[in-house]
């Protein structure tokens, strides 16, 4: 009896160990499993990474389109459309009262460097959606009355503007702020492992494939305004951040002889002339690092460095010596993410 006993308890045990050995390899399989999505949105490319069981696409792209109808300025029917063109009727999301308080931090942490307001200068400089001429001063005086962040403010849910003429534009703010649109999404399914980018702005949790931190790349400044892909200039390890570049090395235009950058200074009204090509951020949240970006290259590298340390960001900046040759400043917390140096 004592045998058949044990022969039953053995039998019982084999089985729970099948079980459990079969529910760990599924479990681990499933856990392997890489999802990658890629396509086109607000006019760039995406490409997003995540360790899910299904795919997410479809959902992610809705999100996406939905996050256009909100801060698009190029749809006619988005929110910040309406907004621009004095619809008392439009009613504001919660994406758009977002990023408004959030440019408004900024625009007040940079003295006035990061302005979603500075519209009328970038378009008429020529960067924007109407063709630039030749400014003076008396034209910069004229449309300067129109940008600034302490012009416009939130009141119970309605945009006030000191002046009907004034228009917002997030777009230096607003793709740093669908990642992380993206990232939330991810996270509200349980997914602990993802890469989101789009057009180059980026969020990384958790590991890869590979079980490392994500490596993304920082690229080298190129003249060439036709070039797509370029080549790399660091390689920086994220486990838990985001990451944007801003330059003016490939959106600029040439007026008698000299070249013009599409980076404007809110408070001058001129494009910024010193020598940073461009400004690369590491923040907690990817609408932070893209700001803050745009912020530095117009801030240019001696206060930019100052303001990162300062609100314990990681930045990279690399700038010019000659027509030929550049160098780099970072600050000390970014030299700690680099993981392969490709000079």
């Amino acid at each position: 009896m004592k045998n058949k006993r044990g022969l039953v308890a053995c039998i019982l045990f084999l089985i729970v160990f099948a079980i459990v050995t079969i529910y760990r390899e599924t479990k681990q399989t499933k856990e392997a499993v890489y999802q990658q999505n890629e396509g086109i949105i607000f006019n760039t490319i995406y490409h997003i990474t995540y360790q899910y069981d299904s795919d997410l696409q479809a959902e992610i792209e809705d999100e996406l389109h939905l996050f256009d109808a909100t801060l698009s300025p190029f749809n006619k029917t988005s929110v910040i459309t309406r907004v621009n063109e004095n619809d008392s009727t439009v009613v504001l999301n919660e994406w758009f009262v977002n990023v408004f308080s959030r440019s408004r931090e900024i625009w007040t942490q940079t003295d006035g460097a990061f302005d979603p307001t500075v519209s009328p200068l970038i378009n008429a400089w020529g960067f924007g959606f109407k063709q630039g001429y030749s400014l003076s001063s008396h034209d910069i005086d004229s449309l300067l009355q129109f940008v600034g962040m302490d012009k416009i403010s939130l009141d119970n849910g309605k945009v006030i503007k000191q002046d009907p003429r004034m228009s917002l534009n997030f777009s230096a703010i607003a793709k740093g702020y669908a990642v992380d649109v993206v990232a939330e999404l991810l996270e509200s399914k349980g997914i602990e492992n993802f890469l989101v980018e789009i057009g180059g702005e980026l969020v990384g949790k958790g590991r890869n494939p590979k079980g490392e931190c994500w490596q993304v790349g920082i690229n080298k400044p190129e003249e060439d305004s036709e070039s797509v892909m370029g080549e790399i200039e660091e390689i920086v390890a994220i486990c838990d951040g985001a990451m944007a570049t801003s330059g003016n090395y490939r959106n600029f235009r040439y007026e008698n002889g000299k070249r013009v950058a599409h980076t404007i200074d809110p408070v001058s009204g001129y494009p910024v002339q010193h020598s940073l090509l461009s400004a690369t951020v590491i923040a907690p949240d990817c609408m932070t690092a893209d700001a803050y970006a745009t912020a530095f290259m117009v801030m240019g590298i001696d206060k930019s460095l100052q303001l990162a340390e300062k609100l314990q960001l990681n930045a990279y900046f690399i700038y010019a010596v000659d027509s030929v040759n550049t160098q780099v400043k970072m600050t000390p917390g970014m030299k700690d993410l680099i993981v392969r140096d490709t000079h």
